[in-house]
């Protein structure tokens, strides 16, 4: 993937340790575009991030805010703009108390929780929560798969039915064989 499109670093040394610090990114139109571009979306005529950045116990921080957004993406079925509007919550805690994980195959935690570095980067994080927040099969309405292609994959589910379960016949097998052994 390219680099982010979209970033507003905050150093934690600058920040306030006893208040807390607002957080309101509004994206102009060029920088939608970018993020648009960078996520596959036909256009991105809102976004927004409001919120706040404060210290949290354990010496970490707790950003919290709301994404709201309108996108259009293509519909799986027609290609036609599917407009969406999202508004989602969003809660990370930035803790100097958690590792980064390493590896090449990484399980992600649960929580919200992140490593704290020097930096915390709320647009990075308004990129990913819309990314997370997209319908993955966007869809027009009135929009449906022709008969011919339903009917191609429940050809293809009635073939890997047959794979599914491989011993299916193991059992009249077994007999068969032992009757030709004089059981």
């Amino acid at each position: 993937m390219s680099p982010a499109p979209y970033s507003h670093k905050l150093r934690v040394s600058q920040l306030n340790a006893r208040r807390a610090t607002p957080v309101e990114l509004t994206p102009d139109p060029e920088t939608r575009a970018r993020i648009a571009a960078y996520l596959g979306l036909l256009s991105l005529p809102q976004l927004r991030l409001t919120g706040t950045l404060e210290p949290a116990p354990n010496d970490s921080w707790l950003l919290e805010g709301r994404l709201t957004a309108q996108v259009e993406q293509g519909c799986v079925v027609t290609l036609a703009p599917v407009a969406t509007t999202i508004a989602e919550d969003i809660r990370r805690v930035y803790s100097p108390h958690v590792a980064v994980p390493e590896g090449d195959e990484v399980e992600m935690p649960d929580d919200e929780t992140e490593p704290l570095g020097h930096i915390i980067d709320p647009g990075a994080v308004l990129v990913e929560e819309l990314s997370l927040a997209l319908p993955l099969y966007p869809r027009a309405p009135g929009a449906e798969l022709p008969d011919a292609a339903t009917a191609t994959n429940d050809a293809a589910e009635d073939a890997a039915g047959d794979t599914r379960r491989p011993f299916a016949g193991l059992d009249s097998l077994l007999r068969k064989n032992g009757d030709d052994n004089g059981n």
